[in-house]
């Protein structure tokens, strides 16, 4: 038997290779010494009991009647294990059960149907169930659909003699006489009268994918329904995607049987070939595809978005170019698929797909100005466009970033979102005229510090209002939206408050650090309990560092800090440039062509000027570990600024910008073919021979998202280099690091150790 170090991971490299006897003395260190560093039993617990310190929410809300009325799923007092659809009158709470969990047992079963996700037809008659539920990348859009029938309880199976769980994105045409739904990347409507099944696409193959998306819209655009019912009912708009000649990736499962299986999937890499992409128009009684007519390339453009134009036989989509810096905006005549350019949104970095196309109606109902976000003058701002003449009108006329959309209130004249103008780590409700005359002005009382959301009912009445901050578990309550006063709550968490006090009493603490050119980082600080100032601590940084998440905000967010704070650490988190802060626009894209380059260097400064300002951190005990982009953060801290970290943990990272997937680098980065410097410059794997401090690298080798190709170059390099460092592969796992018995415990003891092995904590 072979003994390894206490932290379970592989060590590579010189120092690896070690005698067996040296590798018993270790081994039994560990075992005989009680000082030998392990996470405490506290920890363990801890992060053990971290499920049953999750805040609660409420069942997700289904407006109806325009928002009078609700529906949630609740658990069935009728039917133990299954679940009712119950209904709330909005104003008053009154609560009656609208469909019985016993109401969805199909003929000749025990137990009703798990409902996975449900939807009204539009006279609330019929409900359409989706069960069986199968992941398919990131999230169960495969499975079962089932109508149930209100008037008389009569519950079909949709997809007649088709098998089990094939069916996606099922739903009721506007006029509730059919549903329409994919399988095996064709369109099929089925008729709710007689049953009787018409498939509409017949070319779906692998490589052909009609009304879903490739693996690389699904994860970068979050498109995956891709189909959409005309008004009318009479047609069907969707999305073909053509991955023939896109490059295919093969993943080895290891684990599932006694021979490696292969999982193939065509995945593109930056600068390589897209798939195709076009949208059709096709008659729900079948026939011939009118494929609207768009200039350029399919495989060198995209379109992220796409819809119907209200009642009229129009569609509006956004044809946005391979490098993401142009979107235009095109209405299509869906009968003949001639488009043209109705507004054109640009950027010398990149613009963004707007996530709806929301339309302002003049007093006739006509669809006149559409709804766009752009950061054409510097910040986020929201315009209208017109329908007549794609003139774009300011109406956010103010120093500061549109967060999120809410409420487009067109009898009301106001235009409600989210916003936080020189606060950048909060989130409130603003609202603006709809004229753009006057400053935005904020709605959220004053008092509740942190950030705010609101689901709003589809009349703009009412909203379901939640609030959080580092103090505050998040508490959902029912508001008028006119007052902003809550006439309920609906659930406060507050119980989570003395449990997480119980953790670390410690208050957790927002600042600035100052890093070159006086530019200041947003930043959290997580204390030990009974923290004094007077010692040293050891300082961990969590990071991501890109454009995709931001780390540091007032929210209930900090328990795993505060769990591994209490083990004798100070845990702190910045905010470089370039991630999504509401700083404006030039704070994002400032990194354009230069991921990995400015964040670490930001990184860095913040850390040296953190200590100085800080006298209780002690500099001879730092370290650093961050997922995915923070993983890449990590190694580009560990490799190019040597001697400041004495050990790092990067999970999932991204070593080489070349192997990560088109449409997300490209739109950060450009094409690797007209900037390779930026590529070579932003990848750690160029920089490893720098490594001078405690790295472990872990990866899953069954991640679609980040492969696990990656780390392995960087292993190669770091051999090569005759770099020491630790590794941890966990055997199929995906990107989330998660799946299987006991894997989120043990990959965070592990992190836990790796830093107690290497940053001793505690203050001294």
């Amino acid at each position: 038997m072979i003994f390894i170090p206490s932290h379970r991971c592989r060590r590579i490299g010189t120092a690896a290779s070690l005698t067996f006897a040296f590798l018993l003395a270790v081994s039994a260190n560990a075992q005989s010494n009680p000082a030998f560093p392990h996470p405490s039993q506290q920890y363990i617990d801890a992060m053990r009991s971290s499920g049953e310190a999750r805040p609660k929410s409420p069942s997700e809300s289904r407006w109806i009647d325009g928002g009078s009325r609700y529906t949630v799923l609740e658990p069935s007092t009728s039917a133990p294990g299954a679940e009712d659809i119950v209904v709330y009158y909005t104003a008053t709470g009154k609560r009656s059960i609208l469909v019985s969990a016993r109401l969805l047992i199909p003929q000749g079963q025990k137990t009703p149907l798990a409902i996975d996700d449900y939807s009204w037809s539009a006279d609330h008659s019929m409900l359409l169930i989706f069960t069986n539920a199968q992941r398919v990348w990131r999230q169960r859009t495969r499975g079962d659909n089932w109508v149930l029938h209100l008037s008389d309880h009569k519950l079909t199976k949709l997809g007649g003699d088709a098998p089990t769980a094939t069916m996606m994105f099922a739903k009721f045409s506007p006029d509730g006489k059919q549903v329409g739904y994919v399988r095996a990347n064709n369109i099929y409507v089925q008729s709710l009268s007689d049953s009787s099944i018409l498939q509409l696409t017949t070319d779906g193959s692998t490589d052909i994918i009609n009304g879903t998306t490739d693996w690389v819209t699904e994860e970068e655009f979050d498109l995956r329904d891709a189909f959409r019912w005309s008004p009318d009912s009479k047609s069907i708009a969707y999305w073909q995607f053509d991955q023939s000649g896109v490059e295919e990736y093969t993943l080895i499962n290891d684990t599932d049987s006694d021979y490696p299986k292969l999982m193939k999937y065509k995945y593109p890499h930056p600068g390589g070939t897209n798939a195709a992409v076009r949208v059709g128009v096709i008659l729900a009684t079948g026939g011939a595809t009118t494929w609207i007519k768009l200039d350029g390339d399919p495989r060198n453009n995209y379109i992220p978005r796409m819809d119907w134009v209200g009642d009229l036989n129009e569609i509006v989509l956004q044809y946005l170019n391979r490098l993401q810096n142009d979107n235009k905006v095109m209405l299509v005549n869906a009968a003949t698929g001639e488009a043209r350019l109705l507004f054109e949104d640009t950027d010398k970095a990149w613009v963004n797909a707007m996530d709806e196309h929301e339309w302002l109606a003049d007093k006739d109902g006509c669809n006149q100005q559409l709804l766009w976000l752009s950061e054409r003058d510097g910040w986020r701002h929201a315009y209208l466009v017109s329908r007549a003449s794609g003139q774009a009108r300011l109406i956010t006329n103010f120093e500061g970033d549109v967060v999120e959309p809410v409420l487009f209130d067109a009898a009301g004249g106001y235009f409600y979102f989210l916003a936080s103008p020189h606060d950048y780590i909060r989130q409130y409700l603003y609202r603006s005229r709809l004229d753009g005359t006057g400053t935005p002005e904020r709605v959220t009382p004053d008092g509740g510090s942190g950030i705010h959301q609101y689901n709003v009912s589809p009349d703009g009445h009412w909203a379901i209002h939640s609030f959080q901050s580092a103090t505050q578990p998040p508490r959902f309550e029912m508001v008028e939206m006119a007052t902003q006063e809550a006439v309920r709550t609906l659930v406060s968490n507050d119980d989570l408050i003395a449990k997480e006090n119980a953790i670390d009493p410690e208050p957790v603490e927002f600042t600035e650090t100052t890093v070159g050119d006086g530019v200041k980082l947003s930043t959290f600080v997580v204390k030990p309990p009974n923290f004094d100032p007077s010692k040293k601590y050891p300082m961990l940084v969590f990071v991501y560092g890109e454009p995709a998440a931001t780390t540091v905000k007032d929210n209930w967010s900090f328990r795993p800090y505060k769990v591994i704070a209490r083990e004798g650490y100070v845990v702190v988190s910045f905010d470089n440039a370039g991630t999504p802060q509401p700083r404006g626009r030039d704070w994002r894209k400032q990194i354009y062509g230069q991921i990995g380059i400015i964040g670490s260097r930001q990184q860095s400064e913040a850390i040296d000027s953190f200590a100085q300002s800080h006298s209780y951190i002690d500099r001879t005990r730092m370290g650093m570990w961050g997922h995915s982009g923070g993983g890449s953060s990590t190694l580009n801290e560990m490799f190019r600024y040597p001697g400041q970290l004495v050990a790092g943990v990067a999970l999932a990272p991204v070593p080489d910008q070349a192997l990560y997937d088109t449409i997300y680098q490209e739109r950060y980065m450009g094409l690797p073919q007209q900037n390779a410097k930026g590529y070579h410059d932003g990848s750690p794997i160029s920089f490893a021979d720098g490594l001078t401090g405690h790295l472990l690298i872990i990866h899953g080798s069954g991640d679609d998202n980040v492969h696990f190709q990656g780390t392995e170059r960087l292993i190669n390099k770091l051999v090569a280099a005759g770099k020491p460092f630790d590794f941890m592969d966990y055997p199929n796992r995906t990107h989330a690091l998660s799946e299987g018995p006991g894997t989120l415990l043990h990959r965070q003891k592990l992190l836990m150790r790796y830093f107690e092995d290497y940053i001793p904590a505690g203050p001294r």
